[in-house]
């Protein structure tokens, strides 16, 4: 059990005995005498990912969620879902729907992520905020396109589609940001 005080980014609480990733926190202190302290967060709820927001009385109790963190793997995708592994436990989790298809793009076999887990069951996956991915298939590059800002679309090994510069040809291993899934630099 904890109060507001505790409230921070990245926290883990429990609201409507749902698990919620605490995004925000801010405090309102009232003008008037006697009126007591707001503490506003907005957080995601982690079984439902939507985004919400709700303010507290300072000094209100707040359940801390039953909530871990583990070093994870991804092992392969099985049609619409993709199945990791626990390198703690070595436990097997199959992982569907839109929690495996945000991140499915950035995700080679044997690739790292962080699960998170509630109640035995993977509710949240993190992977690296960069990726290093190979391109498959893009338009032939155009020579001096350096001068001007030009982009292409470029398909990734993981079936992941983004805009590259055009000086990049098929075969090149380029970095790829896990956050807004746009090309940072070559590899």
């Amino acid at each position: 059990m904890a109060t507001t005080v505790d409230l921070k980014r990245n926290l883990v609480i429990l609201i409507d005995r749902a698990p919620c990733l605490v995004l925000d926190v801010a405090n309102q202190t009232p003008s008037a005498r006697g009126g007591n302290t707001l503490v506003k967060t907005k957080y995601r709820n982690l079984l439902t990912g939507q985004v919400l927001e709700k303010a507290f009385k300072g000094g209100d109790r707040v359940d801390v969620a039953d909530f871990e963190k583990r070093k994870g793997q991804f092992l392969y995708a099985d049609g619409e879902q993709g199945v990791f592994m626990d390198l703690t436990s070595f436990e097997q989790f199959e992982i569907a729907g839109e929690l495996f298809e945000d991140i499915r793009g950035y995700l080679l076999e044997g690739s790292e992520a962080q699960l998170g887990l509630f109640e035995g069951r993977v509710v949240s996956i993190e992977v690296p905020l960069t990726v290093e991915l190979k391109v498959v298939e893009t338009a032939p590059a155009i020579k001096h396109a350096t001068a001007t800002a030009q982009s292409k679309e470029a398909l990734l090994e993981t079936g992941l589609r983004l805009q590259v510069p055009a000086y990049l040809e098929a075969g090149e291993t380029v970095k790829v940001d896990t956050r807004e899934g746009r090309y940072i630099s070559r590899a």
